[in-house]
């Protein structure tokens, strides 16, 4: 199915299941969980991304690509070798899928930084935006340590199954079901988007995306995959690895209360509110969204502000389950000690426990 031949405005499937004490499982309950709101996606994407999946390979980032042709990947590999030592590469483990027949070349790299360079992170996002802006048919999708992203163009459980994710074990799976809205269909524009440890996976519009991506492209975040996701993406990495600010201050700055909300309140968090709006304005998401942020040692979730997509949230245990339907998380663990629905600016979030 095409987009245009049907049109779903509340669609879009995220979810994910988060392990506190980083106990592992295969990625069967995510696939299965995903397949429960499959009438929410329409076969032009999904994704997953799994934290925890390279023991072997932990203290290396772990490069995952998309290539058109073999001189793309020939051009790529010529680059890498200026600033990377590539420790191992290796075609990254795909099963036959008869609902899945245009896949590109999927490569697999696990690089160091070479000696000298001292800011490891900055080489990483350097390497992406070149390869995503300058190589013609090379798409970096999945540069972070210890985990990876999965995706591309059909429904996630078949993007499960392509990708043979029963054979990885993650102590946190997201996942994602459909493509952006209003922009195209492709195996590099699936979400999750990932930078570095993050990973965000979106349902939802953003109708601020060009305030948005005209602002983050002035601090060198050049938007090239065809997608609002993408913003998002930038902006929180540009204000949490960056700028230092918490999820919560993320969250105050990217669903900002309306000015006539910001009158009413207290002196000191009028003061607050009307600094992040006046000088971080740009950064404000108009639109439906709702968001899952993936990182080294925890999960993130958040509304915008009227909450106009639905994201249950549950507990059990140690573990954490997300969805944008509650049918979803109840496919794989029925036995709940809390569910509820996140509330609109309320940021969610669940960390690992110290080891």
């Amino acid at each position: 199915m095409r987009e245009g031949t049907f049109r779903n405005a509340s669609g879009c499937a995220i979810g994910a299941i988060f392990h506190k004490d980083r106990t592992k499982e295969n990625g069967k309950r995510i696939a299965h969980s995903m397949s429960y709101m499959r009438e929410r996606s329409n076969g032009l994407g999904g994704g997953f991304v799994g934290y925890g999946i390279y023991p072997q390979y932990q203290k290396q980032y772990a490069l995952h690509l998309f290539f058109d042709d073999t001189l793309s990947k020939q051009q790529f590999e010529a680059y890498i070798k200026k600033d990377f030592i590539v420790v191992m590469q290796e075609e990254i483990m795909i099963a036959k899928c008869k609902e899945i027949t245009d896949a590109p070349i999927i490569w697999r790299y696990y690089v160091d930084v070479k000696e000298g360079i001292v800011d490891q992170d900055e080489a990483i996002v350097a390497l992406l935006f070149h390869v995503n802006v300058n190589i013609s048919g090379a798409y970096l999708f999945s540069c972070g340590k210890d985990m990876g992203v999965f995706k591309g163009v059909g429904y996630p459980e078949e993007l499960a199954e392509f990708y043979c994710l029963d054979q990885y074990e993650a102590y946190s799976w997201i996942a994602h079901g459909r493509y952006p809205t209003n922009t195209p269909g492709w195996w590099a524009g699936a979400h999750p988007f990932a930078m570095l440890d993050f990973a965000l996976v979106h349902n939802g519009e953003i109708s601020s995306y060009d305030t948005n991506r005209r602002y983050i492209e002035m601090f060198n975040y050049p938007c090239s995959l065809l997608t609002d996701t993408e913003v998002i993406t930038y902006i929180l990495d540009f204000l949490i690895r960056k700028k230092h600010c918490s999820f919560e201050e993320c969250a105050h700055i990217l669903t900002a209360p309306f000015y006539s909300e910001i009158e009413q309140m207290e002196p000191q968090q009028k003061r607050y509110y009307t600094m992040l709006r006046r000088n971080l304005g740009s950064l404000l998401i108009c639109g439906p969204f709702s968001i899952i942020l993936g990182f080294e040692n925890g999960i993130a979730a958040l509304n915008d502000r009227l909450k106009l997509r639905s994201l249950m949230i549950a507990e059990k245990n140690e573990c954490v389950y997300m969805a944008s339907e509650e049918c979803a998380i109840r496919a794989v663990e029925n036995e709940l000690d809390r569910i509820f629905s996140l509330p609109g600016s309320t940021p969610y979030i669940a960390k690992c426990k110290e080891e």
